[in-house]
């Protein structure tokens, strides 16, 4: 998910720059960067208390799916998808003519991106980025409406970066769950990152936050027992 002065290797959207980094951000250790690299699990997010929700890894480096596609089918660009991961979204949204630029802490979620012919840079949602409110699509899916542990603060963030009459998609957990947590990037054999704060929000706490933020809600739909939502600025 994002950090450095990396610049896009492929065509990005207007406005785009070389941006002061930020310190190193969760999503950079070896468990994760491991499981990107072979696109493969088992990976988890672990609390404290040893609760585990599993990541979807093989997903994420696969093609994009039919819920993907009912995601995709919905942007406008410029698209700008927020913790882009190993890219499947950028990499369709470009190949389809869309400009679309990916974020992401992780050194190899670019990595993998860039290979996969998209533009992406290094670099946290929270960093200066290139086209603050001018972006007509924003991307905020596979949980990572946990990013920063605080989705209102995020939604905010997000509201800054989208033009006017711009949109908001975002994915929510399957369940009506409202969380706070702190948990650690572990795999099968309890190899580990460092603790970071995350949430999870079902279709119900997302649009309460969202609105929140000052987002309007626009549309809901399931595809695939995935759950997201549409949202105007």
């Amino acid at each position: 998910m994002n950090t450095a002065q990396d610049t896009p290797q492929a065509p990005q959207p207007p406005g785009a720059a070389e941006l002061t980094p930020r310190q190193p951000q969760p999503w950079t250790d070896d468990p994760y960067a491991r499981a990107l690299r072979t696109g493969r699990g088992p990976l988890f997010l672990r609390r404290p208390d040893g609760w585990l929700l599993p990541l979807d890894v093989e997903r994420w480096c696969a093609g994009p799916d039919a819920a993907d596609t009912s995601l995709l089918s919905r942007c406008r660009g410029p698209v700008l998808d927020i913790g882009c991961g190993p890219g499947r979204l950028v990499a369709a949204l470009t190949a389809h003519g869309l400009p679309a630029l990916g974020i992401d802490v992780s050194p190899a979620a670019v990595a993998r991106t860039r290979g996969a012919g998209a533009a992406v840079l290094h670099r946290s949602v929270f960093d200066r980025l290139p086209a603050e409110g001018r972006w007509s699509t924003v991307l905020l899916v596979d949980g990572n409406i946990g990013i920063g542990g605080d989705p209102r603060a995020l939604l905010g963030r997000l509201r800054q970066l989208t033009a006017p009459g711009g949109r908001l998609l975002a994915e929510a957990a399957a369940h009506d769950v409202d969380e706070r947590l702190t948990v650690r990037v572990e795999d099968a054999r309890g190899r580990h990152g460092r603790d970071f704060p995350w949430a999870r929000l079902g279709p119900t706490a997302l649009g309460a936050a969202a609105t929140a933020a000052g987002w309007t809600p626009v549309d809901a739909w399931e595809s695939g027992g995935r759950h997201f939502a549409e949202f105007t600025r």
